[in-house]
């Protein structure tokens, strides 16, 4: 491979846009070209990228007039598997936003896909290199076992954001496209594999499919005992007095992310978590013996954490790094999600 690395972006959205905004910091990566289903909707996007980039609305066309090394996939799930195996079948490599498809045999074939074709397929898992939740992971692991993790993330529709949970809610539940990041959180802390989950829901907002609850909460177990609960609910109705849990319990005390300022409604904050308070559970003559810590990270903002995550796309390719790790990653947190989705649908524990 030459050094240049040129990419084609398909989708042009909110994450679409972070991404290619991150290529152009990046030395060596160039956008070649952004893909959408609508000529229009791609303006604002080749807009705020240097140069003059090219706009297509037909993807093999766009493969074709470009040429492009890798290909950044930010599109609505239901596109995913089309778009992913077109490209690594094309032998380019693909960076696509989570969830990687609608079921876990898509998934599975579409990782068999790149490693037979030698090429790199990154999930956009924001949080894998998020400084703070490798932190807030780094302290569950000193915490003892079993752990009780809980951590939920609800939203309210509203502005521009009610069109972006609206369209998602179309092809899937919210405790699926959220609940992979925070559920591979889970995975992380507890070091051992899910074993059973459960899970509920319920529609309580009529303008999202029949089949779909836009709230759902799940419960997870793994192989030490350790359990996760999450949450997730979305809509004009929810509600802002608990909108943002994050804590980690174990035998030595507990770890919560105090939420940054800022509503359930706005995108640019819900992944901020730059203090993380540590509470110590050793007492003497039943007071504790420790002060509560209050740990500050210095994070970036979205687009530093969106730069983050495409510089490690881009070191996965130039570096040829093994993808074992991420694939058991993406993987095992859409068991647990599917999981979930069947259990609530079923009304029964699933085994996994």
């Amino acid at each position: 491979m030459h050094d240049e690395l040129k990419v084609l972006s398909v989708g042009a959205g909110f994450m679409a846009t972070l991404h290619a905004k991150a290529y152009e910091q990046i030395d060596g990566v160039r956008n070649v070209g952004i893909v959408t289903r609508n000529y229009d909707s791609s303006a604002k996007l080749a807009e705020a990228l240097d140069g003059d980039v090219p706009r297509f609305t037909n993807f093999e066309e766009a493969l074709e007039a470009t040429s492009p090394d890798a290909v950044a996939i930010s599109t609505y799930t239901d596109s995913h598997y089309h778009y992913v195996s077109e490209s690594l079948k094309r032998g380019l490599h693909v960076f696509v936003e989570k969830p990687l498809a609608e079921t876990i045999q898509e998934s599975q074939e579409l990782f068999e896909l790149a490693n037979r074709m030698q090429r790199k397929l990154y999930v956009g898992y924001i949080l894998m290199t998020h400084p703070s939740w490798n932190k807030f992971t780094e302290i569950a692991h000193d915490l003892g076992k079993p752990l009780a993790m809980r951590m939920n993330l609800n939203q309210q529709a509203k502005g521009d954001f009610y069109d972006t949970l609206h369209n998602i809610m179309q092809v899937q539940s919210p405790i699926v496209d959220c609940g992979v990041h925070y559920v591979d959180i889970m995975y992380q802390m507890a070091q051992c594999r899910p074993v059973r989950v459960h899970a509920i829901g319920c529609r309580n907002w009529d303008l999202v499919p029949e089949h779909i609850s836009n709230y759902g909460q799940l419960q997870v177990e793994f192989e030490d005992g350790s359990v996760g609960w999450y949450e997730a609910g979305w809509g004009p109705m929810m509600s802002e007095t608990a909108y943002f849990i994050k804590d980690v319990v174990g035998p030595a005390g507990a770890a919560s992310i105090v939420p940054a300022k800022g509503r359930s409604d706005d995108k640019d904050h819900h992944v901020e978590a730059n203090t993380i308070i540590l509470h110590h559970a050793e007492q003497k003559d039943k007071e504790f013996v420790h002060e509560d810590e209050v740990i500050q990270i210095d994070e970036p903002d979205h687009d530093g954490l969106a730069l983050r995550e495409q510089q490690a796309f881009i070191d996965c390719i130039r570096n040829d790094l093994d993808m074992a790790s991420h694939q058991d990653r993406v993987i095992t947190s859409l068991q647990i999600v599917f999981a979930a989705d069947q259990s609530q649908r079923s009304k029964q524990v699933v085994e996994l």
